[in-house]
């Protein structure tokens, strides 16, 4: 039987939409929702049980202990989830998004502790890190063997905590985000798909357009960015917006700039990392290449281009891997080392 609780304050990472009520199919006081990849949460309490709140959803939860795995959770049913038995005194407990949920957002319901124990402060991260991007960043796939997968089976090896952008983070002890959505581009999607580009949802908490993204405290030291491998890996089609592949060339780089100098706007002194890999027969990588040489020339000398090849792109549809992810994290953590931060 649940013993009567008491909320446990928590620290959140991602965009996550915060409203005072219940949670879709939890008790919970409030509700957590967030619908980008990467949505993380943590806690820290002294006691022996803890226990958290879990909404509608449609995704795979890693939950750490004081630091180690605990079983993760998959497509769990809408309650109350207890993690009890623990030796009397402090610990700490994360809940982090592996999957991708593209359809609606995902709900949680937040932490919760027995009465007699005792919340305490959560270890705070110094530093921030945004990754923006697509599949490669989402972490599509990553940790299947093999090329052909199944609908389901992308989703179930899809994770997100073991893609590049949660490895580089960790390595700087950074909070991150990860602003990503599988298939989409710039200014067109995979195989010129209908629906928001990348840029289009990103001003947004979900991808409802409903409540546009907006936190004072979100000043990330670096911003990593890879686009253009759905602008460019397929051919056009009939009736598309572009009759030639110089007139995407054209829209994709106005665009990209555009972008680059509102995330400029918006964080100062934020260090700028574009990279790109050679498929597309490089033409991603050319294009990319091009927008960072074009913000340079206008003066913006902290927004650099990063290419990086040699992957073997052996998960699901041809998508980075794991040991991808780790090579494509220690070109990173090289390239952010050489640009100096201004980050404690």
């Amino acid at each position: 039987m649940t013993p009567p609780l008491k909320p446990l304050p928590m620290l959140i990472g991602g965009r996550v939409l915060t409203t005072q009520q219940a949670a879709p199919g939890s008790k919970a006081a409030s509700d957590y929702s967030a619908q980008w990849p990467g949505a993380y949460y943590r806690a820290a309490f002294k006691g022996s049980a803890v226990f958290f709140g879990v909404g509608t959803n449609n995704e795979i939860l890693h939950i750490l202990v004081d630091g180690q795995p605990t079983p993760p959770l998959s497509k769990p049913e809408p309650g109350e989830y207890a993690i009890d038995g623990l030796s009397e005194g402090p610990h700490t407990i994360s809940v982090l998004v592996a999957t991708e949920s593209q359809s609606a957002p995902n709900h949680f319901g937040g932490f919760a502790i027995p009465l007699r124990e005792k919340a305490l402060a959560v270890p705070q991260r110094p530093r921030q890190i945004e990754f923006i991007g697509d599949s490669h960043t989402v972490g599509y796939g990553n940790t299947s063997p093999r090329h052909q997968c199944t609908q389901e089976e992308i989703w179930a090896l899809t994770d997100d905590t073991q893609a590049f952008g949660a490895m580089t983070a960790a390595h700087y002890n950074a909070d991150y985000q990860v602003n990503a959505i599988s298939g989409r581009g710039v200014v067109r999607n995979y195989n010129g798909f209908k629906g928001d580009t990348l840029l289009e949802a990103y001003p947004y908490t979900l991808l409802d357009h409903k409540q546009p993204y907006q936190d004072a405290a979100w000043k990330p030291g670096v911003i990593v960015i890879a686009l253009g491998t759905n602008d460019f890996s397929t051919a056009l089609n009939p009736g598309e917006p572009w009759k030639t592949r110089d007139e995407l060339h054209a829209d994709y780089e106005a665009h990209y700039e555009r972008f680059l100098a509102q995330l400029r706007a918006r964080n100062h002194d934020a260090r700028i990392i574009v990279w790109a890999t050679d498929v597309a027969n490089g033409e991603v990588e050319a294009e990319a290449q091009k927008v960072v040489d074009h913000q340079r020339s206008a003066g913006d000398q902290h927004v650099t281009f990063l290419p990086i090849n040699g992957l073997s792109f052996s998960a699901c549809d041809g998508h980075p891997s794991l040991s991808d992810d780790a090579a494509i994290s220690d070109k990173l953590i090289h390239r952010i080392d050489a640009e100096e931060p201004l980050w404690p």
